[in-house]
C-alpha cells in the first residue's frame, strides 16, 4: 500500500552524487537576501541560494548530471516542464547521448527551443503533467530507452540533494530552509541532506497545486486535476514515488504561496539584481509569508530560466551549434511530437 512506502536513501547517496557531478555543476553562492516586513532590525536574517546561477539555468543540472553519469545510457526520454530537458540536453550532447523531451501542452516556448538548440529532440503531448509521464514511459519501452524523470527518480533526488548540502556546509547555523515543491525532487533531496541535522525543511507550493499538502494530509500520494499557476514548473499533480515518503518523515512544514505573492517575490528578487523565474521565486514567497522571528533562513532561488535568459542562451547556442537548426519537434496525440557567472560560495550576514 501506498501508505508503507519506505527509502533506503540517505545523506550518504548525497555524498556519492556530490562526488560523481562536481566536473558538472557549480557550487552555487549563498546571496544576501531581504528581510521580511517589519523585522529589518529584529535579526531575521535570510540569504538566497543562488540556483538561478546554476549550469542550465537552474537546479535541475544537479540531479540530471548524476542520473546522466550513473546511468551510462547512450538514449534518454524524460517528461518535463523545460528545466530538466534543459539540463539533460545540455549534459548529453557532449557525451553523445541522444536525449528525447516530452512536454505538456502550456509548456514555454522558449524553453521547447533551447532544448532543441542544445540537440534534444522534443515531443508535445495534450494534457497535463500526467499524460506527458505516461508519454515519456511509452516511449523510453518503445524505443528501449532509459527513462529519467524528473523528480520521481533515485539518482535524481540524491543530485538534488546537493543544494542542501551545499547549504548546510556554507551556513551551519541555517535553522530553517525554504524550498519550493513541484515533483518534490529537491524538497525530497533536501530532507535527505538533512536527516542529521536539526535545521528545519520547509516546502512551499503554489496554493493551485498542493499536491504534497493533500497528500500528507490524506496520508498517501494522492493525484490532483491539472492545475493553473504562473509557476509553469511546479504543475506537478501527484507525488513521486521515490521523493513522497522522503518527505514524509523529514519535512517540518509546507507552505501554500499564491500567485500574487510569487510575483511579488519575482518583483522583489529583480530589484535585488536576481533574475527569477516565477517558480524560482516561489522559496522566497513562502519565507516571506512564513515571515519568522530571528533566525538564519535560507530561500532557494531554484531557477532563473526567464524569457531574456532563454532568449540570449537560444541565441549563444543557435549561432554556435550547427545541427540545432534541424532539431524535430514533433506533436503527439494518442491513437492519431545559459549565461556563465563564476560564482563561489560564501555568506553574508543580514539583519
Amino acid at each position: 500500500m501506498t501508505a508503507a512506502l519506505t527509502t533506503h536513501l540517505g545523506p550518504a547517496d548525497v555524498e556519492a552524487a556530490a562526488g560523481r557531478i562536481a566536473g558538472q555543476v557549480r557550487h552555487t553562492p549563498l546571496l544576501p537576501g531581504l528581510p521580511a516586513p517589519g523585522r529589518r532590525r529584529r535579526g531575521w536574517g535570510l540569504l538566497l541560494k543562488a540556483e538561478h546561477l546554476q549550469h542550465s539555468g537552474s537546479f535541475k543540472m544537479r540531479g540530471a548530471a548524476n542520473a546522466v553519469l550513473a546511468l551510462g545510457a547512450r538514449e534518454i526520454v524524460t517528461g518535463s516542464s523545460g528545466n530538466h530537458g534543459i539540463a539533460l540536453a545540455r549534459l548529453a550532447a557532449p557525451l553523445g547521448v541522444r536525449v528525447t523531451v516530452v512536454l505538456a501542452e502550456g509548456a514555454s516556448p522558449a524553453k521547447i527551443t533551447l532544448i532543441r538548440a542544445l540537440g534534444g529532440q522534443t515531443v508535445s503531448v495534450p494534457g497535463g503533467v500526467a499524460e506527458r509521464e505516461s508519454r515519456a514511459r511509452e516511449l523510453a519501452r518503445e524505443t528501449g530507452a532509459v527513462l529519467v524523470p524528473s523528480s520521481d527518480d533515485e539518482l535524481v533526488v540524491a543530485g538534488q540533494g546537493t543544494v542542501g548540502r551545499e547549504i548546510l556546509a556554507d551556513a551551519p547555523d541555517t535553522e530553517t530552509v525554504y524550498v519550493p515543491a513541484g515533483g518534490g525532487g529537491l524538497l525530497a533531496g533536501v530532507c535527505l541532506a538533512a536527516r542529521d541535522h536539526p535545521v528545519r525543511v520547509v516546502g512551499v507550493e503554489p496554493a493551485g497545486t498542493p499536491r504534497y499538502a493533500r497528500s500528507l494530509a490524506a496520508g498517501r500520494p494522492v493525484r490532483l486535476a491539472p492545475g493553473d499557476t504562473v509557476a509553469d514548473g511546479l504543475r506537478g499533480q501527484q507525488p513521486g514515488l521515490v521523493p513522497y515518503p522522503i518527505i514524509r518523515d523529514r519535512v517540518d512544514d509546507l507552505i501554500a504561496v499564491s500567485d500574487s505573492e510569487i510575483l511579488a517575490a519575482v518583483a522583489l528578487l529583480r530589484r535585488r539584481g536576481v533574475e527569477a523565474e516565477p517558480s524560482g521565486a516561489v522559496a522566497l514567497a513562502g519565507a516571506l509569508r512564513a515571515g519568522r522571528d530571528g533566525g538564519r533562513a535560507v530561500a532557494i532561488v531554484s531557477g532563473g530560466n526567464t524569457t531574456a535568459a532563454l532568449t540570449a542562451a537560444i541565441t549563444s547556442y543557435t549561432s554556435h551549434t550547427p545541427y540545432s537548426s534541424h532539431t524535430p519537434h514533433t506533436s503527439y496525440t494518442p491513437h492519431a511530437s545559459h549565461t556563465s557567472y563564476a560564482a563561489h560560495p560564501h555568506r553574508e550576514d543580514l539583519s
